[in-house]
């Protein structure tokens, strides 16, 4: 896939400090990453400190990312998220997968963006594109996520995970679209499970 997507391992979820980053991912959940880029350029600047997610007012929070969907859930998580960082961990995200599970909002995929692109540590992230293209590609036949991760873990060698989640997203974005695959321009054809 190099020779087709850069292999920058750039994230796609604007942001400037490792908590904004937890903050956006959360916010990704059933949500497409230009939506949450749209809702955080405000919303950084409204709240620019992880004390000031901390601090907001949860029904003020939840209109402010009413745009992202389940935003109720999603407000109470960022606001228990900010303030578990600010009293468990003295302001700084963890880096320890069990550490960052212990979060409010975050499961094993938000805890592998942030251990990837925050700290650098081979992580694979199962988003919706991974799951689908994986599958399509034979990689696994799971539905569940963490599977994935684990089945992917064995197949592909430590410094492509990163790499794998960012190619992939990209190819699901241009290539194999969910709702109209252009498969007569996809140079992964003919590996693909479920030719059309």
């Amino acid at each position: 896939m190099d020779m087709y997507y850069p292999v920058d391992e750039k994230c796609y979820l604007n942001h400037d400090a490792p908590y904004q980053l937890l903050v956006a991912t959360i916010l990704s959940a059933q949500c497409t990453d230009d939506r949450v880029n749209i809702v955080t350029e405000s919303l950084y600047k409204k709240y620019p400190t992880l004390k000031s997610f901390a601090a907001a007012d949860q029904p003020e929070l939840e209109e402010d990312i009413k745009p992202t969907g389940y935003y109720k859930a999603k407000a109470k998580h960022i606001i228990g998220m900010a303030n578990r960082v600010l009293n468990e961990f003295n302001g700084e995200l963890p880096g320890d997968m069990e550490k960052l599970l212990t979060l409010p909002g975050v499961g094993r995929k938000t805890a592998n963006v942030v251990r990837g692109h925050v700290f650098s540590i081979p992580s694979i992230v199962v988003d919706t594109h991974v799951k689908r293209i994986t599958k399509k590609l034979g990689l696994t036949k799971s539905d569940d996520p963490d599977k994935i991760e684990f089945e992917l873990m064995k197949i592909l060698p430590e410094d492509h995970w990163i790499r794998y989640n960012t190619q992939v997203i990209a190819h699901g974005r241009t290539i194999c679209r969910a709702r109209s695959p252009m498969c007569g321009g996809c140079f992964l054809y003919d590996l693909c499970a479920v030719k059309k």
